[in-house]
């Protein structure tokens, strides 16, 4: 079995007002003595600043309807943000907001929290101009490729999907979404279990996994599992991929009523839903390295900047700032921002201290404002 990542566990209490931090909720030690060992195993290298501060610097575009997936295009030379409800990408100006539509993305089956959703540029995107999505097609979950060519006409420069791996069940809950290319350079996905529980313990199936792929879809070399997808297993609905400096790989995950989590990802490990939802002293399941009431987080997108992993909620509308000490939290997280841009889906590094933000007010679950949803510009310390 692999081994336990642990270390001290969040449990989030009640935070202050808009925009403010959080204070410190109390800690609870993991209860087993396997997973203390482990933890003094993952705390290696300088811990970030125990205290840390966001800062909305500007909005960079409002009006957004039903964003999901952001990818920032090299050289500032734009964004592109993907349209869980209508399937289309567009092309966000950074410096003026102006948004133009790629096109839509052909095979779309939207409905509950599924639709076109995490989406990636490739490897190679300087060259071959290729666009990774993941969405919702009216059978499966599936991950395609799209040609961007620049030259057609606005809302016609998207080419015909060409399918890189297709059969993630879906359903109208827990669809998972985020896919992001790793320093390996392979495409990593988060799925859901789609609300069938039995299925993230299910090393068969694709649902409820954090999945490692080459480029063009086939298992990655080096999968704990000789010639699965699977990289880990017993997760209920990843939303959210980051890498540290060191390579090493975080995803957040929703938990159901009483645990959302942020894991450090540990190559075959299984992260225990249905069995454990949250810390557990069965050694056989990887412990989340912070953990949170739903209403608190209902975690989507990270970020890593600096040896800090910033979590976008939903439900709890904040935004979470977890420094690290090697793979375990070094300190009590920090909320910013509670509910004063409402739901948060979607945080991307952005060069330096700063991060691109993505409002989800728009989603069937939020309650939409004028100019509601929005990217916005944070500064992160």
């Amino acid at each position: 079995m692999p081994a336990v990542l642990a270390g001290f566990l969040l449990v989030a209490g009640c935070s202050s007002g808009g925009g403010g931090e959080d204070a410190p909720p109390p800690w609870v030690r993991t209860p087993s003595a396997s997973a203390s060992a482990a933890a003094s195993a993952g705390t290696g290298g300088p811990a970030a600043p125990a205290k840390g501060s966001a800062k909305v610097l500007r909005t960079v575009a409002g009006g957004l309807k039903s964003p999901w997936g952001l990818a920032p295009l090299p050289d500032g030379a734009g964004l592109l943000v993907s349209d869980r409800d209508d399937g289309t990408i567009s092309k966000v100006d950074e410096k003026t907001g102006r948004k133009t539509e790629l096109g839509a993305v052909s095979g779309v089956s939207a409905a509950g929290e599924g639709g076109l959703l995490g989406i990636a540029l490739s490897p190679g995107f300087s060259s071959d101009h290729m666009i990774y999505a993941y969405f919702t097609s009216a059978s499966d979950n599936r991950i395609v490729r799209l040609l961007w060519d620049r030259d057609r006409p606005a809302g016609e420069q998207l080419g015909a999907p060409d399918t890189v791996f297709k059969g993630i069940p879906k359903g109208f809950i827990h669809n998972g979404g985020r896919i992001a290319f790793g320093p390996d350079g392979m495409l990593y996905a988060g799925t859901g279990e789609s609300g069938q529980r039995g299925l993230a313990q299910d090393k068969g199936s694709l649902g409820g996994k954090i999945l490692r792929l080459t480029p063009e879809g086939d298992p990655a070399p080096g999968n704990p599992f000789p010639g699965s997808p699977v990289y880990t297993y017993g997760h209920r609905n990843v939303q959210g991929l980051a890498w540290d400096e060191n390579e090493r790989l975080y995803a957040s995950e929703f938990g159901q009523d009483t645990w959302d989590e942020l894991n450090a990802v540990k190559p075959g490990g299984d992260y225990g839903w249905p069995k454990a939802e949250g810390t557990s002293s069965d050694a056989a399941y990887v412990n989340p390295i912070a953990q949170w009431h739903p209403d608190d987080a209902s975690p989507s997108g990270i970020a890593y900047v600096d040896g800090v992993i910033w979590m976008a909620g939903l439900k709890g509308r904040r935004l979470w700032r977890v420094p690290l000490k090697g793979t375990v939290a070094g300190a009590a997280p920090q909320a910013f921002l509670q509910g004063t841009y409402g739901r948060l889906r979607t945080v991307v590094a952005a060069g330096g201290d700063k991060v691109w933000l993505v409002t989800s007010n728009t989603d069937g679950r939020g309650t939409p404002k004028p100019g509601d949803d929005r990217i916005l510009e944070v500064q992160v310390r």
